[in-house]
């Protein structure tokens, strides 16, 4: 082993098979959305187990167009936990909803459920669970409140491609789930994202609205004698993908397993070696977690950090707090006492590199490094 590495926090695995991909979609000609978009959107929903995917340009902008999609507007309420990236908060805000934050559990830093009932007003509308990392939420726990409350429920799945929750994947659980194909993701376009549903109505609301509220399949109009001629039925918005990532998407899909078993047996490895020494997120008995992010917790955050930074090994937090933002912050008053897990767990929180291609040399630069420097973090 060399005295320093250089560990990245994330490199996106790609192989020859996405560059031909990739070519072969930019010699076709056809570089927006198109015929490898539908057969992606095809393809993702025939491995969720979901009646219809819809590809959109973010899991922000799927989240937007979910809310949309159930009916959340103007004065509308809904929960989301505090402890999550912006774009949770973001979209309820582009929906003119107020995001009301719940706190969090300290063990898988997932929204904390038997808070979410003591949230609920009138105004609530909709519950937004975040699967932190990959790990599941409580989904059962969460559908029997939104039934007693007649709440919708969409599920941020930024991070849970493929995640299982009772030995189901994830994307079907609820109203809509929201996948993210950021470039750190478990399956990468670059950007990108993808919006799973069993209802028709959300289904159609989101295809509509992804694309300028046109009617039908613009891309399509060539097709027609009148090439020329669409129809705006609906506020929409400039939210679709392009066939170039979605011939990315497509491979990635392919591999997905593969990659995912990756991620696993590098998990595995860090918390046997962690197991007694660091306090990190482990999965529960009835989630099985794409493991998105390998998160510990220690006792000098910023120091290791920065320890970990001089040994060449890049690493992150996950997440700045909603209430901690001052945009939100200011425009919602949001207490910081309120959320006291969420502002532990923020404190005490490190990501470590885990993705597929990360050798084990690698991989015990980092443990070697991590268990040198890192403090208990009670």
């Amino acid at each position: 082993m060399r005295d320093k590495l250089i560990i990245p926090f994330h490199k996106p695995h790609i192989s020859q098979k996405e560059l031909d991909g990739v070519s072969e979609t930019i010699q076709s000609g056809w570089l927006t959305m198109g015929p490898k978009t539908l057969e992606f959107e095809n393809n993702f929903k025939n491995y969720i187990g979901s009646q219809f995917a819809i590809s959109v340009n973010s899991a922000t902008a799927g989240l937007h167009l979910a809310l949309n999609a159930v009916g959340v507007s103007r004065g509308d309420e809904v929960i989301i936990p505090a402890n999550t990236f912006i774009a949770t908060a973001e979209a309820v805000t582009y929906s003119g909803a107020i995001p009301i934050l719940c706190d969090i559990e300290e063990k898988i830093h997932n929204i904390n459920v038997e808070l979410i009932e003591k949230l609920i007003t009138p105004q609530t509308k909709a519950i937004i669970p975040v699967h932190f990392g990959g790990h599941s939420c409580k989904m059962d726990e969460i559908n029997m409140i939104a039934n007693k409350y007649n709440l919708k429920i969409i599920e941020d799945a930024a991070h849970a491609l493929p995640s299982f929750y009772k030995n189901k994947l994830v994307g079907t659980f609820s109203d809509a789930v929201c996948f993210s194909f950021y470039a750190t993701k478990t399956l990468s376009t670059g950007e990108g994202g993808m919006v799973t549903t069993n209802n028709n109505k959300i289904a159609e609301k989101v295809k509509l609205q992804r694309l300028h509220g046109i009617k039908g399949d613009a891309w399509k109009r060539n097709e027609n004698k009148n090439d020329w001629y669409y129809e705006v039925v609906d506020l929409g918005y400039k939210y679709n993908t392009t066939d170039i990532q979605s011939a990315l998407g497509l491979v990635q899909l392919e591999k997905l397993e593969w990659m995912r078993d990756e991620r696993k047996n590098i998990a595995n490895i860090y918390k046997d070696a962690f197991s007694g020494k660091i306090d990190f997120i482990d999965e529960s008995p009835e989630n099985e977690s794409s493991w998105h992010l390998f998160v510990i917790k220690t006792g000098n955050r910023d120091e290791l950090h920065q320890k970990l930074k001089e040994k060449g090994i890049d690493t992150s937090v996950h997440f700045i707090p909603i209430h901690k933002h001052p945009y939100y912050k200011n425009r919602y008053s949001y207490n910081n006492e309120d959320y006291p897990v969420a502002n532990f767990v923020f404190e005490k929180s490190l990501s470590l590199p885990i993705y597929p291609g990360l050798s084990d040399t690698e991989v015990e630069y980092i443990i070697k490094y991590v268990l040198e420097y890192a403090e208990d973090s009670n």
